[in-house]
């Protein structure tokens, strides 16, 4: 497994990792209004298509490069999304993801990482490094949903 940059026609397959990630990953800590709230079974493709073109994200591919999880990288250290499709969770594809980011990161001078991260994810940034700024309760679609701000100097 390697990471790739983002590449146009990448959508649908990122689709996939962000929908299955927040339904069978994130299912113990959310209801499914709130699942559904943050990933709709029917999305706008043409809001997708914008959003991750806007994100270019960096895409964690197997060796068929079928994308394994993504991650993107803000200019001011902000961390917008971070997936791992289900099918790969807990096989080092985060990992990979997080040391790519930081090497970006580090490499463009940035002084910190910071994400709002989902209670599951939570952990996982912890494990990194990453500290507990505050607890927050963002409305999506008209739900809300409970996650983390979370901060790491570099």
């Amino acid at each position: 497994m390697h990471v790739r940059s983002y590449r146009p026609g990448d959508e649908i397959a990122l689709w996939q990792v962000f929908h299955g990630a927040v339904h069978q990953l994130a299912v113990n800590h959310y209801s499914q209004a709130q699942l559904d709230a943050w990933a709709p079974q029917h999305p706008d493709w043409m809001e997708w298509r914008q959003r991750i073109q806007a994100l270019k994200p960096f895409v964690a591919v197997c060796a068929n490069d079928l994308p394994m999880g993504y991650a993107d990288l803000q200019t001011n250290g902000y961390i917008d999304h971070f997936f791992v499709a289900p099918q790969y969770a807990r096989q080092g594809v985060g990992r990979l993801l997080l040391a790519h980011i930081e090497l970006a990161a580090r490499q463009n001078g940035l002084p910190e990482l910071t994400a709002d991260v989902s209670l599951n994810a939570q952990a996982f940034f912890a494990h990194f490094g990453f500290e507990l700024q505050r607890r927050q309760t963002p409305v999506v679609r008209g739900i809300a949903l409970s996650n983390a701000r979370m901060r790491k100097t570099l």
